[in-house]
């Protein structure tokens, strides 16, 4: 056979030309030869696919490279689990980190293609949501571009989210078919297939003078396939694996039940194992949701770990070496059933002891905390695990058991610090703690700023960091400047380069250089030039999609994100409100033009996050069509937020909203996106935010409310939000206008359930930091007011944000947790 042979004595490609004529004969012939199309009848995504595969054909050979260079250095290896993967468009990514701009758009010129016209047309990858799928998909790319070879492990859905669409404002769900013209960046791997087994029952064998083992006998079982997508890193310096898994059963059809007239009972299972891939994040508000979205975890946790055994017995002749070579990270608490499936496959399928698989567990696994939100730290009724996963229910119970002897023998812990820390929370309906067993089952568990990862310590994994105190570390998040600078702004990009020279294209914090050019008249000129550029591309888009017409003189007020009543998209439009009042009342002031824009997608089932979109759409009907406001003041809420829509909003932001209540938000990136673009941030100290302020500098960046230990108090000792409403104008008018249906006219008591939520509670500090919002919004004013002084900031903004690259997030992880 062929693979006995030594790799030398194989033929080699010839080495591929990256002249312009050569790529377009490249082209024509995987248009003609692979696709099928006759150059006269091609249609643009024809074009594309040509395009891609051409551009592919280039990362093979790079991506074969870098895997044998894996081999040939016995190099250790990075996985990364995470159910999301937020890459958005591939085409323009790779073509940029190979270098290859320049060439293929003059290629395609030469036969006529427009290259912004067909890269318009690939898809975003709907393998994600929001932050944690993106950060995952930075954090790959930097993995690829600071050379560590790393594999991405996460599930192929079909049909991801969900498509945002607007139904008289309100928030309609429907499909994503992002696979509509297939996916000519992957490659389905069929000898890469594990079983995947549910329920059934456990069998102990064994005992008296052979060791007790026990057996699982699913009874029900399906079949996990990879897809395998490259990752390239700038320059092409490595190309990792994005491996992602589908379901299928194994019996694609009942042939009796099909042949017996039962066409559709026929494709029960097939129906059932597809479905597993299909959505990502199933509504959980019922059983069957909750169970989906248990069996979605375990599948993509069991293969992932199921390839990761495989590779390296190929390699080496069992595990004793296995965190020497392997490091496994879960991005959050979603893949956290892979500590249990781990010990099962060590201790049942390899038969090791339950410590050694421990031992071998515990060096293999780190675990990254994203929230200290309740409902994200996952919790699974133990009924549902002890049907669906009966050995890892008893997996679980052990390293429970051992925990909680450990805890109170050694750790002389007491009864509440116990109940804390066990796997198991006994209160009301029992449920397993996925976050605790994450961070049991790991030697590192880290925060992804350093506000976040002091709160880890002090509040939700206090008693766990008190049994373990050398676990918890904190590694502040990043993005990758590739994509969110030299990509999504070129034209900032070849300013920095023709300024300080092309240094921080390979390390983003010699972006600092620029500092200097934060007084010069000049620069800041072409500083703002290009700004307005970006936001008459964004007014463009706005106008063809939503047919809203914006001037890009205003202020453009940006804040993106998912929807979720902590990240305060409610605060803002209260806000925005107020200001429209002002506005009316005092006509004769000289305001400063202004453009709130809003997206991000709301969950399925999260009430409120809906009704704040709806909120949304119904202000801006009032606000846009009064001509009293003479154009001063516009809300836009753009529908179905992604990647693609992102890279459009952040260049042209002049305003950045990171308004969360302090202490919820983790870390945030979008903040990070924004400022390195050249964008003013009004912000909360809360998640990034704060190590953004010691980096930008206070006098550029404007901070307001409370802080986390503020609001903290606030909660515990009991706050007044009736008391501090009465106490402010133009809250109360605001909050009056919207509960009494100013702004909805149609249906008055629309929004009242949402303005008693302040008024009676305020757990989200709306009204708390009301007041200090309004006044910040109003000193920026003041120095958009003075354009001098505010392109100084923004230019001083862009020359300090190297820091968050995720290309020093990723070497933080490699040389602290990995040893990579």
């Amino acid at each position: 056979m062929i693979n006995k042979l030594e790799t030398n004595d194989l033929p080699r490609p010839a080495p591929r030309s990256s002249e312009p004529d050569v790529l377009a004969s490249e082209i024509i012939e995987r248009l003609t030869y692979r696709i099928g199309k006759d150059v006269k009848v091609a249609k643009p995504h024809d074009w594309l696919t040509a395009t891609i595969l051409v551009i592919r054909d280039r990362v093979i050979d790079k991506w074969m490279e870098s895997t044998r260079k894996a081999y040939a250095t016995d190099s250790k290896r990075v996985y990364y689990l995470s159910l999301e993967f937020l890459i958005g468009r591939l085409m323009r990514d790779a073509i940029s980190n190979l270098g290859l701009m320049g060439e293929i758009k003059e290629a395609l010129t030469s036969l006529g293609v427009d290259y912004d016209v067909i890269a318009g047309l690939e898809p975003d990858a709907a393998l994600g949501n929001g932050g944690l799928g993106r950060l995952a998909a930075c954090f790959m790319e930097s993995m690829a571009t600071v050379d560590i070879p790393a594999y991405g492990y996460g599930i192929r859905y079909v049909h991801g989210l969900f498509r945002q669409q607007m139904a008289d404002g309100w928030q309609v769900e429907l499909p994503e078919t992002w696979l509509a013209h297939g996916n000519p960046w992957e490659f389905e791997r069929r000898e890469s297939s594990y079983e995947i087994g549910f329920g059934g029952s456990v069998e102990t064998v064994g005992g008296y003078e052979d060791p007790e083992r026990f057996v699982w006998k699913p009874s029900e079982r399906m079949i996990a396939t990879a897809f395998d997508t490259p990752v390239v890193g700038w320059r092409g310096t490595r190309v990792n694996t994005l491996r992602l898994w589908s379901a299928q059963p194994i019996d694609p059809i009942l042939l009796d039940a099909f042949n017996a007239g039962d066409h559709i009972g026929a494709l029960r299972e097939s129906n059932k194992a597809e479905a597993l891939t299909r959505v990502l994040y199933p509504a959980d508000a019922n059983p069957a949701g909750q169970e989906l979205r248990l069996r979605q975890e375990y599948f993509f946790s069991s293969a992932s770990l199921q390839d990761v055994l495989r590779r390296h017995l190929q390699q080496y002749p069992d595990f004793t070496n296995l965190p020497d070579k392997v490091s496994i990270q879960l991005n959050d608490t979603h893949p956290a059933i892979s500590i249990a499936e781990m010990m099962r496959l060590l201790c049942d399928v390899h038969g090791l002891t339950f410590d050694e698989a421990w031992t071998l567990t515990r060096g293999t696994f780190s675990y990254t905390n994203h929230t200290l939100l309740p409902e994200a730290l996952e919790s699974w009724p133990v009924p549902l695990l002890e049907r669906l996963l009966p050995r890892h229910m008893q997996i679980i119970y052990a390293i429970n058991a051992q925990t909680l002897v450990f805890a109170r023998k050694e750790k002389k812990l007491v009864d509440q610090q116990i109940r804390s820390i066990s796997l198991i929370e006994e209160g009301g309906e029992r449920r397993v703690r996925m976050g605790n067993l994450a961070f049991i089952g790991s030697h590192s568990i880290n925060g992804v700023s350093a506000l976040h990862t002091e709160l880890m310590k002090e509040t939700v994994f206090s008693d766990l960091h008190m049994l373990y105190p050398d676990r918890i570390n904190n590694k502040t998040n990043g993005i990758t400047p590739r994509r969110w600078l030299m990509q999504c702004n070129p034209g900032l990009t070849g300013l920095i380069r023709q300024s300080i020279g092309d240094e921080f294209l390979d390390d983003a914090e010699k972006l600092v250089a620029l500092d200097r050019f934060a007084e010069d008249a000049g620069f800041r000129e072409k500083f703002a030039e290009i700004k307005r550029q970006n936001k008459v591309r964004l007014a463009n888009l706005v106008a063809q999609r939503m047919g809203i017409r914006v001037d890009p003189s205003a202020m453009f007020d940006i804040q993106i994100k998912r929807i979720h009543e902590y990240k305060r998209q409610l605060l803002n439009l209260i806000e925005a409100v107020a200001l429209y009042d002002q506005i009316r009342s005092r006509p004769e002031l000289d305001w400063v033009p202004r453009v709130k824009f809003f997206a991000g997608k709301a969950a399925p089932s999260y009430h409120n996050a809906k009704l704040i979109i709806k909120l949304a759409n119904d202000i801006a009907r009032v606000i846009n069509n009064d001509p009293a406001v003479r154009g001063l003041l516009k809300v836009v809420f753009i529908p179905n937020y992604n990647v693609s829509l992102a890279e459009i909003m952040v260049p042209a932001a002049d305003l950045s909203e990171q308004i969360s209540t302090s202490g919820m938000e983790a870390s945030g990136t979008g903040n990070m996106k924004f400022g390195l673009n050249g964008a003013l941030t009004i912000g909360t100290l809360d998640g990034a935010n704060v190590e953004m302020l010691e980096h930008v500098g206070a006098e550029n960046i404007m901070i307001f409310g409370k802080t986390a230990q503020e609001v903290s108090e606030a909660r515990s000792e009991g706050h007044n939000p009736r008391a501090i409403i009465e106490n402010s104008a133009e809250l109360s008018q605001a909050l009056s206008s919207i509960a009494s249906g100013v702004f909805s006219p149609d249906d008055p008591s629309r929004f009242a359930g949402l303005m008693d939520g302040i008024y009676n509670n305020d757990w989200f500090m709306v009204a708390a930091d009301f007041d200090a919002y309004a006044q910040a919004q109003r000193d920026v004013d003041a120095i958009w007011s003075e354009p001098a002084s505010w392109y100084e900031k923004t230019v001083r903004n862009t020359a300090r944000m190297g820091w968050f690259s995720s290309d020093r997030t990723i070497r933080q992880y490699a040389s602290e947790i990995w040893r990579a």
